[in-house]
């Protein structure tokens, strides 16, 4: 008597993905935005003192943060490359493992008073490696949506990626505030500011544990012979697809060089013009709160209109907030500097951020497609997001105006939109939907 066979098992809900898409973004960038927060805080008197201008030290701590940007890169190639060629799943569990361990070794070292040069280092060392896990985590965490859902709802489930993104920066900014309200201005630069580096090592378990529970698929590809997978994505990657390649970083260098404004280098120039600290923390985590609705908002609109319009929109806000932004700064008050950090995250940036992990997607074909999605997001970074912080800070205190700065952004932006104008066709800029299935790029000519 033959025994029946079991019935195949049922692949994992939409939901689960997404959980597991969310939480481990929330978390991964939960530990990498705390650096950017410290960075523009605390890191200058602690790591990079100096016996003149304070901004000469805060400068110092942002180009720690530049390195790490330089390091996305690498972990975008050698996380895309486990991706794409053996499991989805073991390439996130590893950005997150690494992401934790490297944050929570920052919250044990000692500072430049205690251990001089061997300071610094140590945290370049460190952000090198929050850098490297960072630069495999977006492209995972975004195609394990993108990839499972249905094409005609892929603009709104997949910007459920980038609402954990956002949710990672606020507890990182809120997790700053508290502590710093609680214990004081002078113990938190005693000691306070280690805690929310060492906290991370609790939550990062949990966020592992949820992504060991989704399947570990083989890669960007079915396991049969005759679709075996390129031994180098990458160097299919730059081979085949460099249109899309080029158009992907161009897309970031608004929306990443724009937020780092509009987040980091914000909180340098509020307190260079005396705007309290915990207004200016406040207005980051606010405005990025509201982002996490917003983004899902642009993401669904994006299935409506196409993904060119929504992000050609905040594109251009981008550039016409650029003045205003620093204007409504100056001005001191509560509501009007909550609403400037709300127009510039929780509106322009949410509009291109929240449309970007479907563009991208449909942008590469499959068996490619997480080291084509890493590849571009973190190279972008290097250019946009790690060096703007740094050159808006060294255009202040070089000029002492924010004129330079908000002239840089509107260059900032003119990339993206440029990009987008003279690829209108691929971008979508005609207003038609997205097609109903994730297309395969033509072979670069």
């Amino acid at each position: 008597m033959s025994t029946p066979s079991r019935p195949p098992t049922p692949p994992p809900s939409t939901s689960r993905y997404g959980v597991a898409s969310v939480v481990g973004n929330a978390l991964e960038w939960y530990d990498f935005f705390l650096y950017a927060t410290a960075a523009s805080i605390v890191f200058g008197p602690l790591f990079f003192p100096t016996t003149g201008d304070p901004l000469i030290g805060t400068l110092a701590s942002l180009a720690g943060l530049t390195v790490g940007f330089m390091a996305r890169p690498l972990g975008g190639v050698i996380f895309g490359h486990i991706g794409d060629r053996f499991s989805r799943r073991s390439a996130l569990v590893a950005t997150l493992a690494i992401m934790g361990v490297a944050t929570f070794a920052i919250g044990l070292l000692p500072t430049y008073e205690t251990a001089g040069v061997l300071a610094p280092a140590l945290l370049v060392v460190l952000r090198v490696l929050q850098g490297t896990a960072a630069g495999g985590e977006w492209g995972g965490a975004v195609l394990m949506i993108s990839e499972n859902v249905p094409a005609e709802r892929r603009g709104f489930l997949s910007a459920w990626s980038q609402a954990g993104l956002a949710l990672g920066f606020v507890l990182s900014s809120g997790v700053f505030l508290l502590t710093q309200v609680m214990l004081g201005d002078e113990a938190f630069l005693a000691w306070g500011w280690r805690v929310p580096f060492l906290v991370s090592v609790v939550v990062v378990g949990a966020g592992i544990y949820i992504r060991f529970r989704i399947p570990a698929e083989h890669g960007g590809h079915d396991t049969s012979a005759q679709d075996a997978p390129p031994r180098l994505p990458v160097v299919e990657v730059f081979r085949t697809q460099r249109r899309s390649l080029l158009l992907a970083m161009a897309l970031r260098v608004a929306e990443n060089g724009g937020s780092y404004i509009f987040l980091t280098f914000a909180l340098v120039y509020g307190k260079h013009v005396g705007v309290p600290q915990e207004l200016l923390l406040l207005g980051v985590m606010t405005s990025m709160t509201a982002a996490i609705g917003t983004m899902l908002f642009f993401g669904h609109l994006s299935d409506r209109v196409g993904r060119g319009p929504v992000y050609l929109g905040g594109a251009t806000g981008l550039a016409l907030l650029a003045f205003p932004f620093f204007w409504m700064i100056d001005t001191g008050m509560p509501a009007v500097v909550l609403l400037a950090f709300f127009l510039g995250n929780g509106l322009c940036h949410a509009a291109m951020i929240g449309t970007q992990p479907a563009f991208f997607t449909e942008l590469f074909s499959r068996e490619v497609r997480y080291s084509g999605l890493s590849l571009a997001h973190e190279l972008a970074a290097v250019f946009a997001g790690g060096l703007s912080p740094l050159i808006a800070t060294a255009l202040l205190a070089t000029t002492g105006s924010s004129v330079p700065v908000a002239l840089y952004v509107i260059g900032l932006a003119l990339v993206t939109i440029v990009a987008l104008l003279v690829t209108w066709r691929s971008a979508g800029l005609t207003g038609r939907r997205p097609g109903p299935a994730v297309r395969d790029p033509e072979p670069a000519r």
